[in-house]
């Protein structure tokens, strides 16, 4: 498929902005506001306000997500690297692709190798070379490879050298260097590795090694006097700047501690050993020196810890969040910091006794996502270290925010499950946020009570293995509502259990669905420390579904790579595991068509195994066949999650660690659907009416409104390419391999949405709106037909406010018309792509040009930002304009409007709002017109009437036409007034007659008008701003209008109407003679 025909289809973003994990941190040496940190899944995030608004600057560049080291050079801070894919190897870690830099402070990157690394720990810059780095790659997380340890390039990443290597078990997890002497390097190699069953840290190759002359040779230190003997696991390092020769070393071993060397690593000192240092040492061991104090040293663990006596006791400091992973501290002042946790990142200016929020990042890692049938609709999911949450897709007060969220019951990792009958019940999985394998909690949204309905509430700890449970539950485990019974819930562990009474007892309906091998079922961890959190819980099921066409029809996979059915309610069970599976593969959902109860579809990984494959199956007759469907998705982009449409048979989608790919063809063939969704992690996708819903592993929730042009593209009639001089085949008989196609928009519901912004909307980085009572930042976008929109850093993105309209040009057209006709074939409004003709607000030719995506107004200029357009956009390709329910504004008006804001200055009146209904919209193209049908719908939640909505309209329209005409008016009045300006100033013999005719006009004005709005002592609102702040009173609900909004726009118009009527009077008499007296001096005449 074309690209091209994916640039229509926008997602959005709806938060929860609140920070998902973050392993690296970085600060600009000198602009003392500007921090960067690396999402572990989200990509690179720079701040030049202290933390106060984050924004993304990888976008567009990388494409991988996974940030696991990022540097600012000290010489040239706008030479920055990224290393992708972090050191901190959870079970379910996202990889990366190399190396990233950037030249220009994050604006723009490009990727200078070492992608086989996957994983990379540390990035070091020489402090006076900005091309001299060093890169420590811990390699594959999942099975040994020859492209770990320390690489170092002196060309800016041009190329590279391994400049120590321990062997293909063994990475680098840690690299520090002397910056005072930057030839002295120390590197923390560690043999660890991912199972799908378990977590391996430490063996003979983990150790300590010393450069003394800038990586080109090294000296294994691991067996030096003072260091643990034995197996070492995971080690940090950190070099002291404020002293030279002094290193500290966190050692994973069984005499393992908090180590000093004073003299280069020759000799160490065993320091603390305070178990709180080293907890889940695979995951943390990081220290961090200060750069001005060779006694102050910090440890990164669960908690932040502190030394001030060079590490022999510490203190807790507390931060926003647990789980902490690294901190950078300005070399200048150490009280300025930037600190990353599994919260996100948070900036310090007083030596961390305060920092800056963690809810303003939209880095979550979400496990699964589902919705419920409030209306609006809502979105649930587990959030990655912590709590569950929903939010939803849309708030009525301008922008989603903290207003709008609420925690349900649930934890990080779990399925939630919103009954679709029932909506006070809501269970999520909640393992990682309290005791106990299986933790399932019922939480009721009317009492706020959370219920803890564990099938078996025994605690066994994190050192028990999975063959003491009674039931093996993973990390996530399915939960899931029957589709027939709305009472009736199941859960699954190794076996399937069912809930008729709301939690409160259970049944097994099932036998152990998975392997069960004994080998795969022992404690995680070692051989130093054990560690089984329940991620390392194995043999479990993964995947569960019960057919939504046949009761009773169940279909389970595992994480170790068996699917099973059952068509008789549970009482038997058929293995019906494809051939073409490895053994082992984690089938990650089971996804039963929603058009066919013999169909359904497989999504498996293999990349526990090390194997980034792709595995997606179809079988249409219950499993007995099975055909893989992977071509055209990259051979090394692993799928976690397949859909299929409800709305359309054979529209797959396809979620990979890389985005989205879909298929018009049942899974034959696959497109990646390039849009402005960014690269990251896709784990789980619900299509929700003609939605698509995205629970991202790094990026929070995403929505892409509108589906409905894959609903009418046939995959027989999709060109393979479209040439850019383009082709019209065809006669625009329906199908986008016409040179032109107008799609039919879906039917939309016209809601009322509120939300204000604190005027001027300014062309500066960050303006603010109010939205109830939370206000957020954003910054103004313009999208292709010119129209200005607000691009949220701290709250989530609303729908389009209208009529979502997508059409395809094959060519590049000369013009393009978009008109919308009401049900009686009226014209209600019109949009060219002529700038000139486009709208009455549109901007003259030239002033800004067209464009194919959306672009960011910035500007030095704190001047307000007018809107232009909107007007239809014309690329070649797929184009999108919303029709925002309105018609037509009033009449210009060409005088210039105050200055003053706040207070009780009259804002123009929107034009009428569309009533619901049945419209046209026409597309013409040169001599080509192409129209389709659509409805407006009511909002279902309001007992409002017909007669109500088109009472509201017609004043609405009333009142615009009186503002017309009041516009009209006052700009004859300004006419005028200007001629006999000229004409008094060119001729001494008028000024009397001139002076005396302009002050009945300015009288006129000045009744229509607020003349005085500028001046300190305003005077009162006249016949316009009446009429203005009037619509908008209207206007500001879905109801009849009031009696006296009634009462007043007759008194408006009565007056309007007097004031018209006097000045037709004037022209008639005065002006007229005025006019006569010019011409009588042999000048021309006014105009009028």
């Amino acid at each position: 498929m074309d690209p091209r025909l994916f640039t229509s289809l926008e997602w959005r973003c709806i938060g929860p902005h609140r920070g998902g994990r973050v392993v690296t941190v970085a600060g600009h040496p000198t602009e003392l506001g500007t921090f960067y940190f690396g999402g572990c899944a989200g990509g690179v995030f720079k701040t030049t306000n202290g933390g106060s608004h984050w924004e993304n600057v990888s976008d567009g560049y990388f494409n991988t997500a996974a940030v696991g080291a990022i540097a600012v050079s000290d010489s040239d801070p706008n030479v920055i690297y990224a290393g992708t894919g972090e050191a901190c190897i959870r079970s379910n870690v996202s990889h990366g692709d190399g190396v990233y830099r950037s030249d220009d402070g994050g604006t723009t990157w490009r990727n200078i190798g070492l992608a086989p690394t996957r994983h990379i720990s540390h990035v070091v810059i020489h402090p006076h070379d900005p091309d001299t780095v060093y890169v420590a790659a811990l390699g594959h997380a999942w099975g040994p490879n020859p492209e770990r340890g320390i690489y170092r390039s002196t060309n800016g990443g041009g190329s590279w050298d391994l400049v120590l290597h321990k062997s293909p078990r063994a990475g680098a997890a840690d690299l520090t260097m002397d910056p005072r002497n930057p030839r002295v390097l120390y590197a923390a190699m560690w043999q660890g590795q991912r199972f799908p069953h378990a977590a391996e840290s430490g063996g003979e190759d983990s150790g300590i090694w010393r450069s003394l002359d800038g990586g080109t040779t090294w000296t294994d230190l691991t067996h030096n006097s003072g260091l643990p003997k034995g197996i070492l696991g995971r080690i940090g390092l950190a070099a002291s700047p404020a002293r030279a020769g002094r290193v500290w070393a966190i050692v994973e071993a069984e005499d393992g501690a908090m180590f000093r060397s004073d003299d280069y690593g020759e000799t160490w000192e065993k320091l603390s050993d305070d178990p709180d240092l080293r907890r889940r040492p695979w995951y943390y061991m990081h220290t961090i020196a200060d750069p001005s104090d060779a006694n102050t040293v910090w440890v990164m663990n669960l908690q932040c810890w502190r030394s001030l006596d060079a590490g022999k006791t510490f203190e807790a400091v507390p931060t926003p969040h647990g789980d902490n992973h690294a901190l950078w501290i300005d070399p200048r002042n150490s009280l300025r910091m930037i600190q990353g946790n599994d919260g996100g990142a948070c900036v310090t200016f007083d030596g961390a006794r305060s920092w800056s929020t963690l809810l303003n990042q939209p880095t979550a890692q979400f496990y699964h996502v589902t919705t419920d049938n409030h209306v609006p609709y809502r979105v649930y999911g587990s959030q990655q270290d912590n709590w569950a949450m929903r939010v939803p897709s849309i708030s009525f007060e301008g922008a989603i925010s903290w207003k709008d969220y609420v925690e349900p019951g649930g934890g990080e990792s779990g399925y939630i499950a919103v009954s679709p009958k029932a909506p006070h019940l809501v269970f999520g999985g909640g393992i990682g946020t309290g005791p106990g394998h299986g933790r399932l909690i019922a939480w009721n949204p009317e009492t706020g009570q959370k219920r803890n309905v564990t099938v078996w509430p025994e605690v066994f700890g994190m050192g028990a293995g999975a063959d003491t449970l009674k039931h093996r539950f993973q990390w996530t485990f399915p939960v899931e509502f029957s589709p027939h019974e709305e009472n009736t819930l199941y859960v699954c562990s190794n076996v399937v259990h069912r809930s008729t009474d709301e939690g409160a007892s259970w049944e097994v309906i099932s036998t152990d669905l998975t392997r069960n091998d004994p080998e795969k079922l022992r404690p995680s961890g070692g051989p130093i420390t054990a560690d089984n959190s329940g991620a390392e819980i194995y043999c479990t099921i993964f995947a569960f579904r019960e057919s939504p066409h046949e009761r009773g029809v169940f279909w389970a996979g595992s994480d170790d790579g068996l699917i099973h059915i059952s068509r008789d309610g549970g009482q038997n069970w058929q293995n019906v595991t494809p051939p073409g599976l490895p053994e082992w593969s984690m089938i990650g959902i089971i996804e039963p068509s929603p058009h066919d109860p013999a169909t359904a579809y497989v999504s498996a990984t293999a990349y526990k195994s090390d194997d980034p494959r792709p595995f997606l199956f179809k079988t249409s007759d219950y499993g007995a066949s099975w055909t893989q469907i992977t071509n055209g998705i990259p051979a090394d982009e692993f799928t976690r999650v397949i859909r299929e449409d409800p709305n359309r048979r054979g529209l797959l989608y396809c979620g990979t660690e890389r985005g989205i790919h879909v298929s018009l063809d049942d899974g034959d063939s696959w497109s990646f659907m390039k849009t402005n969704l960014p690269i990251t992690p896709i784990w789980d996708l619900v299509i929700k009416d003609t939605d698509m819903v995205a629970a991202t592993h790094g990026r929070a929730f995403w929505i892409l409104d509108d589906l409905t042009p894959l609903y009418q593209m046939q995959a027989e009639n999709i060109p393979a390419s479209v040439s850019s001089t383009g082709s019209s085949s065809g006669s625009g008989t329906g199908n986008v391999s016409d040179g032109v196609h107008l799609f039919a928009p879906r039917d939309t519901v016209r809601y009322k949405l509120y939300g204000r912004a604190y005027d001027p909307k300014t062309k500066t980085n960050i303006n603010y709106k109010m939205t109830g009572p939370v206000t957020v930042g954003y910054k103004l976008v313009e999208t292709p037909s010119g129209r200005r929109i607000e691009r949220f850093y701290d709250a989530g993105q609303n729908p389009p406010e209208g009529v979502i309209i997508h059409y395809w040009l094959g060519t590049e057209p000369e013009s393009v018309k978009l008109t919308i006709l009401d049900s009686a074939g009226n014209e209600v409004r019109s949009y060219s792509n002529k700038k000139d003709e486009a709208s009455a607000e549109a901007p003259s030719e030239g002033e800004v040009q067209e464009t194919t995506a959306e672009e960011e107004v910035s500007s030095e200029s704190t001047e307000p930002v007018e809107e232009k357009g909107p007007w239809a956009p014309a690329q070649v390709g797929m184009n999108r304009f919303i029709w925002d329910y309105r018609y037509a504004k009033p009449v210009k008006l060409e005088r210039k409007p105050p200055k003053r804001g706040g207070g009780d200055e009259a804002e123009a009146a929107a034009p009428p709002r569309a009533v619901p209904g049945e419209y046209e919209v026409r597309l013409t193209v040169g001599q080509q017109t192409e129209s389709q049908r659509f409805k407006i719908l009511p909002d279902p939640r309001l007992p409002v009437t017909e007669a109500d909505l088109k009472a509201q309209f017609d004043l609405k329209l009333g009142i615009r036409d009186r503002l017309s005409e009041a516009h009209e008016c006052i700009n004859r009045i300004l006419k005028v007034r200007a001629q006999v300006e000229e004409w008094e100033r060119r001729s001494p013999e008028l000024k009397s007659s001139a002076s005396s005719l302009k002050d009945r006009l300015n009288a006129l004005e000045a009744e229509l008008v607020n003349v005085d709005a500028d001046k300190p002592r305003p005077g009162p609102n006249r016949v316009k701003e009446k009429l203005d702040t009037l619509g908008n009173m209207v206007d500001e609900s879905d109801h009849a209008p009031t009696r006296g909004a009634q009462e007043v726009y007759e008194q408006l118009r009565s007056q309007l109407d007097d004031v018209r009527r006097r000045f037709d009077q004037l022209l008639q008499t005065e002006v007229k003679q005025f006019s006569e007296r010019v011409q009588s001096l042999n000048v021309p005449a006014i105009l009028v």
